[in-house]
């Protein structure tokens, strides 16, 4: 699975897509081109791909996505137009681009847009599991408000321009002329995306793009930077800084605002089903105390997500977290002040996982995680993420004792071609218990 292509390039020559495939492959999205839309098709049905490009000059075009999406069959597939036009986009495509983008900038959307597709298939997948057990997940609507849109930057007709076709695209804008005022507005009121005005220096949207990559709640807010002046950038830099997108100079308000739109909407669809999943946490099925699947549920969940990985190709993995037997918890057990700190830390796990992963309490003290489309590696390094997180938080010992801080031991498998789901969770555990060995000899 690892060695098959991420993304497929349709294009009847190489004029505009050699230099972006070439980019993509470095950037570990593996591509392979085709030059039909059945060479495609073919393409998407036997191999794991995760997104394809489309060249909008195509005579195939539009009418292509239509066809790959039914050859990947339960395999929800990301769609990228180059080339095209933003303000009139093909229903079966995920995002139009007007040119041909900088390799880092399509790697990171169409991350975003697979990562997009993977919610919506584990939202599915987990309202059946919840159905058979007897109880309902409520729908993945989002909010029929209208998208919300800050955009920071001072007065300047042609920035202007923007607010005014975000405004006639439907969007709610709030206007910032500080890096000040527009954290004061983040702070005060949910927004679906940001567009920062690239001043000469750019360090006003650098500032503000470094404050919200900072802050949990405001991470995931997709952010535009648009660019004052034309000139050469380092774009990578710019994508790595935190940036969704960057419209250069010469691009047109209509296109920058259709593009911000885009994103907005996106984002807003994945807080909606974040939502819809976290709902429910309050069922009777889940533990009482963390709100986190039971161990049983885990279980029915993680075959039904096997299963699934298998039919859509996708790699699953399963790490197990326990709270390490480190000997200055030894108060802490003993006065039940772990047992008091133990829905905290599983609120913690719950919201520092993606929308599309499964947190469980197996135990008193040890949490599992299901994570679709990871491989082992990646798994691993999730949890280890997670474990520091929890690791740097003081919980109270009680009267007269220091706050005590919790460490997890932790253990990883990636599900195995035909593996059994309990197999998988037993070798996580193994993995666990030989990683502590190693450690303490």
């Amino acid at each position: 699975m690892g060695s098959d292509p991420r993304l497929v390039v349709i294009a009847q020559t190489d004029d505009l897509i050699a230099p972006l495939c070439h980019g993509l492959d470095a950037l570990g999205w593996r591509t392979i081109t085709a030059r039909t839309t059945a060479a495609a098709a073919a393409a998407v049905a036997d191999f794991a791909v995760e997104a394809v490009v489309l060249d909008s000059g195509h005579p195939d075009y539009p009418g292509m996505a239509r066809r790959l999406r039914r050859a990947a069959g339960p395999r929800r597939l990301a769609v990228v137009a180059i080339a095209g036009d933003p303000e009139q986009p093909d229903p079966d495509v995920d995002l139009v681009m007007s040119g041909v983008p900088h390799p880092t900038q399509l790697a990171l959307r169409a991350e975003q847009l697979v990562r997009a597709a993977i919610a919506e298939e584990e939202f599915e997948l987990r309202r059946t599991t919840l159905a058979q057990h007897g109880a309902a997940l409520g729908e993945e609507k989002p909010d029929p408000a209208p998208l919300r849109i800050l955009v920071a930057g001072g007065a300047d007709p042609r920035f202007l321009a923007l607010s005014n076709a975000l405004t006639e695209a439907g969007a709610e804008v709030v206007a910032a002329p500080t890096p000040y005022t527009a954290f004061d507005y983040l702070h005060e009121a949910a927004f679906d995306g940001a567009v920062l005005w690239g001043a000469p220096d750019h360090a006003p949207a650098l500032s503000i793009a470094s404050g919200m990559k900072r802050n949990t709640r405001l991470y995931h807010i997709p952010l535009t930077l648009y660019l004052r002046d034309p000139g050469e950038l380092n774009l990578s830099d710019l994508f790595n800084r935190g940036f969704a997108d960057v419209a250069a100079a010469e691009t047109s308000e209509p296109e920058t605002a259709a593009r911000v739109m885009a994103l907005a909407a996106a984002h807003r669809r994945l807080v909606s089903i974040r939502k819809a999943l976290e709902g429910a946490r309050g069922s009777s099925l889940m533990d009482p105390s963390t709100g986190l699947f039971t161990r049983e549920l885990f279980a029915a969940h993680l075959a039904r997500l096997a299963e699934a990985a298998r039919q859509r190709r996708r790699p699953l993995s399963v790490c197990v977290l326990r709270v390490s037997d480190a000997s200055d918890l030894a108060h802490a057990r003993a006065g039940g002040w772990l047992d008091r700190a133990m829905p905290q830390i599983g609120a913690m796990v719950s919201r520092l996982v993606r929308v599309e992963d499964t947190a469980a309490r197996l135990a008193p003290e040890v949490f599992a995680l299901a994570l679709p489309a990871t491989a082992g590696a990646a798994a691993r390094l999730t949890a280890e993420r997670i474990g520091a997180v929890v690791a740097c938080t003081a919980f109270d010992a009680g009267p007269d004792r220091s706050p005590f801080v919790v460490e997890f031991d932790i253990g990883s498998a990636e599900v195995g071609p035909g593996e059994n789901p309990a197999s998988v969770l037993e070798r996580a555990s193994a993995d666990l218990i030989a990683r502590k060995g190693a450690r303490a000899l």
